[in-house]
């Protein structure tokens, strides 16, 4: 119960993990309140734990925290404990909402000291926020320009300390000055099937659903190693048992509703599975061109790069090859095809000239 940003716009996917109103709204009653209840991510939670009591224990404000990892895996949710564990308040902001650095300056003029500040998506905030933020995490300071030109004036505004948690998908997009200053840095791990297992039966308790340990096995095998994804899932789940069963969840019932819904035994859904059939059914296996393959599908070519391929590739049924995308022997095994005589790249070579 552990979640968290999201890729081009498109038609909301159930194996999403970025959240949309409704996880956001489930979440906030899901998610857990101290590190004790959090699940997963056991280096991470240790050693998270003993930066928060060393500062209880010396009676001072948090080091900055840094965590990085994919969209939905608990960056959020450990922010929001963070500010529990330190009997803190919690702001609540993201970097493409601070464009100008007087949006920064607002905002950390108001804090209070000790309290948290969350900022989601810290990779996108524009640079001069991010170079006043330099200054605001190491010396609690930060210099307000009045003025223009050769008239203008800088004032110093001391500020109160404060912990800065910066959530980040995409940690090479941080310049080195920004994550030097955290004196914390946690990368969230894709979690296995067991651990997400765990969050099944927790959420199921907090939904008052009932569920067996095979229909929670079933979903999180199912879960593309996503807390997020795992809940969305169940509460799909819950739906189709309330409606064509009697309410209880088995691992029958999960397997059947996930059919309805598209999301196959190994988590691959609709737009994954076309990206793969088209790999394999046009072009021989590649190695074919991202924006061949994109036109085969009939979706952008961001939404094929960002959305689908991440989990192909993770997966082992995709590579990314200079020469183009080839598919892998375990692609052809999971569409229960069987690869062409001349091996991959044979037919294929017409996708080449589509990067």
């Amino acid at each position: 119960m552990n979640w968290d940003e999201t890729g081009p716009d498109i038609d909301q996917r159930l194996v999403d993990s970025g959240a949309d109103g409704e996880d956001q709204a489930v979440e906030a009653a899901l998610r857990p309140k101290d590190l004790d209840e959090f699940v997963g991510q056991e280096k991470v939670r240790e050693q998270l734990d003993l930066v928060l009591r060393a500062a209880r224990a010396r009676g001072a404000t948090a080091d900055h925290v840094l965590l990085s990892g994919a969209p939905g895996l608990g960056k959020t949710t450990l922010s929001m404990i963070i500010a529990a564990e330190m009997n803190a308040p919690i702001r609540i902001t993201s970097g493409p909402a601070i464009q100008h650095a007087g949006d920064l300056a607002a905002i950390l003029s108001s804090l209070q000291e000790g309290e948290v500040l969350f900022l989601d998506e810290i990779h996108r905030m524009s640079r001069p926020a991010e170079e006043m933020l330099y200054m605001a995490m190491e010396d609690f300071r930060v210099d307000v320009i009045v003025g223009k030109g050769p008239g203008a004036t800088a004032i110093p505004l001391e500020l109160p300390p404060f912990t800065l948690v910066g959530a980040t998908t995409r940690a090479g997009l941080l310049p080195p000055p920004l994550r030097d200053r955290f004196g914390f840095t946690g990368h969230m791990e894709f979690y296995e099937p067991a651990e997400l297992e765990r969050v099944i039966h927790r959420s199921a308790r907090l939904l008052d659903v009932e569920i067996d340990v095979e229909g929670a096995a079933e979903i999180a095998g199912r879960s593309r190693g996503t807390p997020r994804i795992a809940n969305r899932l169940l509460r799909r789940v819950r739906d189709y048992a309330q409606v064509k069963a009697d309410g209880v969840i088995n691992r029958d019932i999960a397997a059947a509703a996930l059919k309805v819904y598209e999301v196959d035994a190994r988590g691959l859904d609709r737009l994954d599975r076309a990206v793969l059939g088209a790999l394999l059914k046009l072009f021989s296996g590649g190695p074919v061109g991202l924006s061949t393959l994109a036109v085969a599908v009939g979706e952008e070519r961001e939404t094929v790069e960002e959305v689908a391929e991440p989990f192909l590739v993770r997966e082992g049924l995709l590579a990314r090859t200079p020469r183009g995308r080839v598919a892998t022997p375990a692609a052809w095994a999971h569409l229960g095809l069987v690869p062409p005589q001349h091996g991959p790249g044979g037919s294929g070579q017409q996708g080449l000239f589509g990067a």
